[in-house]
């Protein structure tokens, strides 16, 4: 499912309701027909993983930044989950590899180089709901596409709710709801809200129309 809208209509507020950061005032948010407050807490963000903008990172190595994703995991799977995630293709040009120290919040990596490690640590974590906020933001066309052939990856087999601005990352999803201050104002799939020429068309409209203008003449 892909969250679309403008700033402010209320998309991480959606997304920050399904771990419980807080409640809702009224209605319910169920995971498998359980309303999350009949969850224990531990349990529900055990089975969700999130990949946000503001990716945070531990002053530490590759490796054991990775491993916070599930620290019982063994070498194998940690292995894994960073060629899943492209990791490897800048770890092994770095001195030490994925040993090397990465610094307090990953300041010795690029974004999209600390966007790699977090997609690592949620495919490590290997949860049934994966919530993925403005996850290619950040980042330049040639990193995001390294990214989405990891999320790619990542998101096979599992919930996915996912808040993208670039609308690239969107036009998959088996359903899209675009909100407007806070309600869902349509809902359907891409081809179904093009056609309704709404919200999410008209954010089309408006990306297509940047894109052209920064083409080179």
């Amino acid at each position: 499912v892909a969250l679309v809208g403008p700033t402010g209509s209320g998309k991480s507020t959606c997304t920050n309701l399904i771990p419980r950061f807080y409640d809702v005032d009224t209605g319910s948010v169920r995971v498998s027909g359980i309303d999350v407050r009949d969850l224990p807490i531990a349990w529900l963000r055990a089975n969700i993983s999130m990949v946000l903008q503001d990716v945070f990172l531990f002053d530490g190595t590759i490796w054991d930044n990775i491993l916070f994703g599930r620290p019982d995991a063994s070498d194998d799977e940690v292995l894994a989950a960073a060629l899943a995630a492209n990791v490897d293709e800048f770890a092994e040009q770095i001195p030490g590899g994925f040993r090397a120290s990465i610094g307090e919040r990953g300041v010795r990596l690029s974004g999209g180089q600390q966007q790699r490690i977090s997609i690592a640590r949620a495919i490590l974590k290997n949860s049934p709901i994966l919530i993925l906020d403005e996850a290619t933001s950040s980042v330049d066309a040639e990193t995001e596409s390294t990214i989405q052939e990891a999320i790619s990856r990542l998101t096979r087999g599992r919930t996915t709710i996912v808040i993208a601005h670039r609308l690239s990352t969107v036009r998959r999803a088996d359903q899209i709801l675009g909100l407007l201050d806070g309600t869902v104002a349509e809902s359907g799939t891409h081809e179904e809200l093009i056609e309704r020429d709404g919200i999410y068309a008209n954010l089309c409209q408006m990306q297509t129309e940047m894109s052209s203008r920064r083409k080179p003449r």
